[in-house]
């Protein structure tokens, strides 16, 4: 079995969440390498050097930031590494991780959404007509939806965990007949 490490007093759910986050952006980012190299995924192919780049950036900058989320359910997330300058060894505050991971799950929701609006209306060009290079573009595409849930799921349970929070996440409020 696959040993996942995080901290002591993690829920079980929040490290299998966090570690779902980076494999749900690997087959977009394996895709758009495909489309780099000029493997044929769309009808188009990239054209010059400077889309190459781009695509490839978009690929590791988006791997990068997925992985991130597992500092939620690890040490380097309430500890700063010993090797970064200046703050190496410090203590990362819980609002200086919750902040910029729920502003970055709103801005993956508003991605979601407006990619959803955009394929409704029917803007954009489309990637390919053919539909079997579609359904593959589907398939790698697809698991993006979880990312921004799962993120805000780990967030709360770092938060939580990091203010000292125990208890439920809700209680319902007791049931009382009225007259």
């Amino acid at each position: 079995m696959l040993k996942m490490s995080a901290l002591p007093g993690v829920p079980r759910w929040a490290v299998i969440a966090a570690h779902a986050v980076p494999l749900a952006t690997l087959p977009s980012g394996l895709w758009r390498v495909a489309l780099a190299a000029g493997l044929p995924v769309a009808d188009k192919p990239v054209g010059d050097w400077v889309e190459v780049v781009y695509v490839l950036g978009l690929s590791v900058v988006a791997e990068c930031l997925a992985l991130l989320t597992l500092g939620l359910v690890r040490g380097w997330g309430e500890v700063v590494p010993g090797w970064i300058p200046l703050l190496g060894g410090r203590e990362v505050r819980p609002l200086a991780a919750v902040v910029p991971a729920l502003l970055g799950a709103l801005g993956l929701f508003g991605l979601l959404g407006w990619s959803a609006y955009a394929q409704y209306a029917g803007l954009g060009s489309g990637v390919t007509d053919n539909p079997v290079k579609q359904t593959v573009l589907v398939a790698c595409y697809a698991p993006l939806v979880l990312w921004a849930p799962l993120l805000v799921a780990v967030t709360v349970a770092y938060h939580r965990r990091r203010k000292g929070h125990t208890g439920p996440a809700w209680t319902p409020a007791p049931l009382t007949a009225s007259k």
